[in-house]
């Protein structure tokens, strides 16, 4: 997990760096440093000041610093977290970023961006190249589907096997969601169902619908237990790797939809502490005093023989395993010009996800402190196996998020000096250097305090 944390993080921020770098020396800017990771304690430049290796060539300082969450680029004349208005004081010189037009210093400042976002489109590319792209073969629905509201709403019932989209017969169950079945008028689904075809036609506001309701019908799919996480109900109640789930309750669940809705039926309502309270009953010692646990009886068949396990189920429905669900995949072979779109596809809906989870948060529909993470968890996503074709996934993922995340309007980021930017260019005069440096302290407080919940506070949610 560290060394895949590592390689990834070093891979992303070099060539974030070398972005803003690239474009600063394409002006003719002069850049006083160029570090993957911080040589100090971000955010004071004066405090830990030491490289783990460093080399100056030419008027550039080249290292890797030993503080391993970021990295920057030292661009003279530029109000960072290296530099504030005090030491910019005297007349800007020719070769210094603030002399440049605003045109430039706002390519300089999206150099960066522009490279994480080609990184994450080559990443992509390359990897649907290399490995294809997984699919669900319709041969492979053999139960048949089951569903949503919205399906049955459509006239969709469960065991349906869906057989022809528009009339024509398909291989890929994932064409069901094809965005020209969905954007096209007059589009139906045949299905089979007690030996008879039923057409049921879509209504023309689907798509729409889609977007609230997330889908129509699911594939019904047997399962087994693949793994248990730790510290998780499942692992408390003693589910194991390879157990069938029979029964939730009395709700028998033959397939992996079954046992979701039977979970979220049987969720534990018992409201935990505040997050306030578990602060400070961690600074005490002491614990919370909890109301007793609702435990839901679990019939699984393990090695042969059937058992009852008691377990809690959270308030949102899940008790903590990964299934192993009993459907082959397909692969979807392409050559390197067919892939190059799909790549592009592929990197912008990460971007596209980024801010559909954006707005379920300001929406209030799901948690922010449950939808970030920080080095922990990327670790963990990378896993503790190095396998090729998942670290370049998630690296090419993470290269679009962080692209995404820079872009944000937050003073200290680079979103933040593309917005000043952007009024100087527009009102024709830049705001004064004082402002930028008490802009570039407040941007860089929200960030320490995002990074203190992350990797603090998190932990009490």
């Amino acid at each position: 997990m560290i060394g895949q944390l590592l390689l990834g993080l070093s891979i992303l921020v070099g060539i974030h760096e070398f972005g803003h770098f690239a474009t600063a020396k394409y002006f003719k800017i002069r850049v006083d440093k160029f570090y993957i990771f911080f040589d100090f304690l971000f955010p004071l430049p004066n405090v830990l000041n030491f490289a783990l290796l460093k080399k100056k060539i030419g008027e550039t300082e080249y290292g890797l610093g030993w503080f391993p969450l970021g990295g920057y680029v030292a661009i003279h004349g530029m109000i960072d977290e290296t530099q504030d208005a005090d030491a910019l004081a005297a007349e800007p010189q020719p070769n210094e970023f603030r002399a440049k037009p605003a045109w430039q210093r706002l390519i300089v400042m999206l150099g960066g961006v522009i490279m994480n976002v080609i990184t994450g489109i080559i990443i992509f590319s390359f990897v649907i190249y290399a490995y294809g792209e997984s699919y669900l073969p319709l041969s492979e629905v053999k139960d048949g589907i089951t569903p949503t509201a919205l399906g049955k709403e459509m006239g969709f019932k469960r065991y349906d096997k869906i057989v022809k989209i528009n009339g024509r017969p398909f291989v890929d169950f994932d064409s069901v969601y094809n965005s020209d079945v969905l954007l096209d008028k007059d589009t139906y689904y045949t299905v089979e169902r007690a030996n008879r075809l039923v057409d049921i036609p879509t209504p023309a506001d689907l798509i729409t619908r889609l977007n609230d309701e997330g889908g129509f019908v699911t594939p019904l799919t047997r399962f087994t237990v693949e793994s248990v996480v730790d510290k998780t109900p499942a692992m408390e109640a003693g589910l194991q790797n390879g157990d069938q789930i029979l029964k939730v309750g009395n709700q028998e669940t033959p397939f992996f939809s079954d046992l979701q809705e039977a979970l979220k039926a049987n969720a534990s309502t018992v409201e935990e502490p505040s997050l306030i309270q578990r602060f400070i009953n961690w600074v005490r010692g002491t614990a919370a005093e909890s109301a007793p646990e609702k435990l839901t009886p679990l019939l699984v068949k393990r090695g042969g023989q059937n058992m009852t396990l008691q377990v809690k189920v959270a308030p949102n429905g899940t008790i903590g395993f990964a299934p192993k669900i009993s459907i082959n995949s397909g692969t979807h072979h392409y050559s390197f010009l067919e892939s190059v779109p799909k790549g592009i596809d592929r990197a912008f809906g990460v971007i596209t996800g980024q801010i559909k989870a954006f707005g379920k948060i300001f929406r209030g529909e799901i948690s922010f402190g449950k939808s970030v993470g920080g080095p922990v968890e990327i670790a963990q996503q990378y896993g503790g196996n190095w396998i090729w074709e998942r670290f370049w996934v998630l690296t090419g993922s993470l290269s679009m998020v962080l692209a995404f995340m820079n872009l944000l309007p937050i003073p200290a980021l680079d979103g933040g000096h593309v917005i000043f930017l952007l009024y100087e260019m527009i009102a024709g005069r830049k705001p004064s250097d004082k402002f930028l440096e008490n802009a570039q302290k407040v941007g860089t407080a929200l960030i320490l305090a995002l990074m203190f919940f992350v990797l603090v506070v998190k932990r009490f949610i």
